[in-house]
């Protein structure tokens, strides 16, 4: 399990608190929203690598996600900038 903390300036509390009632609760939704869009495209990107190349397509999109960056299918942000980068030298 990874932990991570939000840091707020006061105004950026209270602006938020304009938006919900539960500041925590708010960002942890979001976050994990994202997550799930992420899993979400990430999936669509494995299970086709699977079909293209006769792999078994995992049992779980858990599996799935952890196979697609183990076969290099998808990169994190910062390695598509670092591949990127390289490119541009």
């Amino acid at each position: 399990m990874v932990q991570y903390v939000v840091t707020l300036t006061d105004i950026e509390d209270m602006a938020l608190s304009y938006e919900t009632q539960d500041q925590q609760d708010w960002i942890d939704n979001a976050v994990h929203n994202r997550c799930r869009i992420a899993i979400e495209d990430i999936a669509k990107i494995a299970i086709e690598k699977c079909f293209e190349q006769n792999i078994p397509v995992p049992a779980t999109k858990e599996l799935t996600v952890r196979l697609a960056f183990d076969q290099g299918w998808v990169k994190t942000v910062t390695e598509r900038i670092n591949d990127l980068q390289l490119t541009q030298t």
